[in-house]
């Protein structure tokens, strides 16, 4: 059947308002929906922000102080006196050092025209007899002895202490690195060796009784 101009403008007229009724019924539910989200949201977010920053203080420590550290008061470590625990005091460790650095420098100090007993006797206080002895033989040992006048050597020494490797009840044994500045016919020539000096004794009272190679140790 057609519809006159009147009839076909009145069926479209129902048919915008049929799908304005349609849509709107369909949008609202969404609309409330998405609302009612948006109002939960806004209630629990306030809460969560603010419980974080809380719980941050408990987790926190003071910077430089680590948990469970225990520090030793400056005053209390400034008290102990190690020489207490030690068969010697702070002023015979020095003087038992000093005779240590003297002898390694006469040690090292002789001239080509020097006897034997002359080189030892310079030394006289400073060593044991038995190392007297010792020192004495080594020096006129025959092939030396001839190269030291044939050369007309003239030797200088220095000492200088490393390091206490160890000690006993009257005992204490050095590492002392020594010098030598030797002038010959054939020329100056300079070295160092390094040895473990063994001084017996006490208090200010204090002698080499032996000498060694460092790397030797002492026995």
């Amino acid at each position: 059947m057609d519809l006159s101009p009147a009839q076909q403008k009145a069926v479209f007229v129902l048919v915008v308002v049929v799908l304005a009724a349609l849509g709107y019924w369909l949008i609202l539910p969404k609309l409330s929906h998405s609302g009612g989200h948006s109002a939960a949201a806004g209630s629990t977010s306030p809460a969560a922000s603010t419980l974080a920053p809380a719980s941050a203080p408990a987790e926190a420590s003071v910077p430089g102080t680590p948990a469970g550290t225990v520090t030793a008061s400056p005053a209390a470590a400034g008290n102990v006196n190690i020489y207490s625990w030690l068969p010697f005091t702070q002023q015979g460790l020095a003087d038992a050092a000093s005779v240590t650095e003297k002898f390694c420098v006469d040690y090292n100090t002789f001239t080509y025209s020097e006897s034997p007993a002359a080189y030892v006797a310079k030394m006289s206080g400073l060593i044991t007899g038995q190392l007297a002895t010792t020192l004495q033989a080594s020096y006129s040992t025959a092939g030396v002895a001839t190269l030291r006048t044939s050369q007309k050597q003239v030797s200088t020494g220095t000492a200088v202490i490393n390091s206490l490797r160890a000690f006993g009840s009257s005992s204490l044994t050095f590492v002392v690195t020594t010098g030598q500045r030797l002038v010959s016919s054939k020329g100056t020539t300079t070295g160092n060796t390094q040895y473990a000096v063994t001084v017996t004794g006490s208090g200010s009272s204090w002698q080499v009784d032996d000498i060694e190679l460092a790397s030797a140790g002492n026995s």
